[in-house]
């Protein structure tokens, strides 16, 4: 069964860190660049980094450049998001997905809620 299944979300004061996770399982994870997205309430969904199949090359969206890092181990078929310095606009339900988006993974899996208190 074709997936990804995002978790590591949860309920954070403005400044703190948290480490999301994204497990991928039926195909070759290495064949695909991964991605981080978000949906904050209200909002479309949007970009937020993206990262090589080999893990060698990265991008990010200028709201997070320079506070979040995208990584992968491709050993265990995960793909990381680690956030710092976190703030309220950060809010949003974060989901992984092969970027540029495809359908090797099936539809966009249930995400995971960051909430970033001030």
């Amino acid at each position: 069964q074709v997936q990804l299944v995002e978790s590591g979300g949860g309920l954070v004061q403005a400044g703190g860190s948290l480490r999301l996770s994204c497990a991928a399982s039926g195909r070759t994870f290495s064949s695909y660049a991964m991605g981080w997205f978000r949906q904050a309430p209200g909002k479309e969904r949007e970009f937020v980094a993206r990262i090589s199949g080999n893990g060698g090359s990265t991008v990010y969206s200028n709201s997070v450049k320079g506070r979040f890092t995208i990584s992968r181990d491709n050993a265990k078929n995960t793909v990381y998001l680690q956030m710092n310095s976190l703030k309220p606009e950060d809010t949003a339900v974060y989901y992984c997905q092969t970027a540029p988006i495809t359908s090797a993974y099936g539809g966009w899996g249930q995400g995971t809620q960051v909430t970033v208190s001030s």
